[in-house]
């Protein structure tokens, strides 16, 4: 799978800001979100004289980018290829949901002391997907089922979650790249969203904790039943 369209020349062009704040922290950053967003798919190849010359960074602080984003699991390094976006596989996706069920249920349990601009965003985040399910945007409901998740885990008010967070939902976002249909994938869970969204407007958080496990539950299965397909058919 290769990245969606010639996504280097849709890149902001934020040559200048990267100048002045002269860090891989933030070219590291607009590339994950790339990924949150599904515009880089796994496999995709980056290449470091194209992003260089896009962001008017040097060679070194594109290496250190990608150095980052290698430790968050989202790049590899090839030698004598160059770097890729990586190929999560079925290990990663069962690692993947047991930090979700630890950090998103934990914070939805505990809801009820978040403010209610927090619950807010998450309503924001719904009304986002099914936008796009209305545009029949398959790939933007996925990009705001990310928004969704991240904003359940902002219940909780810390920065460390929130980067965390965005680090794993980007993983994720390469992990849902194995769904064959986005559209059949994606759909059912606007619903769902919204129902779990509902339930924590209303104040019923235990009650949304353990609808959001259960979607938990569906998600995984379907997601290492897609990965494991080839090898039944095998």
């Amino acid at each position: 799978m290769t990245a969606t369209g010639d996504w280097i020349d849709n890149l902001p062009d934020v040559g200048g800001e990267l100048e002045r704040s002269s860090t891989a922290e933030r070219v590291a950053d607009l590339l994950r979100g790339h990924i949150i967003d599904g515009v880089l798919a796994p496999g995709a190849r980056l290449s470091e004289e194209r992003i260089g010359k896009k962001f008017r960074v040097s060679r070194n602080t594109l290496r250190e980018a990608f150095r980052l984003l290698g430790h968050e699991r989202l790049l590899v390094h090839e030698f004598n290829r160059g770097v890729f976006v990586a190929k999560p596989d079925a290990a990663d996706v069962v690692d993947l949901f047991r930090v979700r069920r630890t950090v998103e249920l934990g914070a939805v349990r505990a809801g009820a002391d978040a403010p209610p601009e927090a619950v807010a965003a998450i309503g924001a985040a719904v009304e986002q997907g099914e936008r796009a399910r209305e545009r029949g945007d398959w790939e933007g409901i996925g990009t705001a089922n990310m928004a969704f998740h991240r904003a359940v885990s902002g219940l909780v008010g810390s920065p460390r979650i929130d980067e965390m967070m965005r680090q794993i939902l980007a993983e994720l976002r390469l992990v849902f790249h194995v769904m064959a249909a986005p559209r059949d994938f994606y759909e059912p869970y606007l619903d769902r969203n919204r129902a779990i969204y509902e339930l924590m407007a209303a104040g019923a958080f235990d009650t949304a904790a353990a609808e959001l496990s259960g979607y938990f539950d569906i998600a995984e299965r379907q997601l290492l039943d897609a990965f494991t397909a080839p090898a039944k058919r095998g």
